[in-house]
């Protein structure tokens, strides 16, 4: 018998004051991903904390985590192994500090292009699509943005 597993992921939309979106490009499992910032819950943590986490460890700053913005409420299996169903938690967030991080203006932009290798880069919330992200949960939050 197949064990069937969860997974909990925890994701952050930070929109700076030029109405532009953080998006994370990345090199997973041998494919370019463009998603929202954030990452897998661990056992014992909170979704927030998750999310304060992930963002210290993707950026180097601290974010406040803000107000819910949507949960996953469909059937998604894995994009990397379809024995998985994955949930998803997006929150609003904003940084503590002065965001100072380097940006990319081309998507997968990256110094070294390896496995996990990672750039951030901001996307006009007035020209974001849902095809602009890799992720199906992603490209709902995506339309959700756009509607807001």
């Amino acid at each position: 018998m197949v064990s069937k597993r969860f997974v909990i992921r925890v994701y952050g939309i930070y929109i700076n004051e030029r109405e532009e979106v953080l998006l994370s490009d990345e090199f997973i499992y041998g494919r370019e991903v463009t998603k929202f910032p954030g990452g897998g819950l661990e056992f014992g943590e909170g979704t927030r904390e998750c999310l304060e986490r992930e963002m210290m460890e993707e950026t180097g700053h601290r974010f406040e985590v803000l107000d819910h913005l949507y949960t996953t409420d469909f059937f998604v299996p894995s994009a990397f192994d379809p024995q998985i169903q994955v949930m998803s938690i997006y929150y609003r967030m904003r940084p503590l500090e002065e965001f100072r991080m380097e940006t990319r203006d081309r998507p997968f932009d990256f110094v070294t292009y390896t496995e996990n290798a990672q750039v951030f880069r901001w996307k006009s919330i007035h020209g974001l699509v849902p095809s602009d992200m890799t992720l199906v949960i992603d490209q709902k939050v995506a339309g959700l943005i756009k509607a807001s």
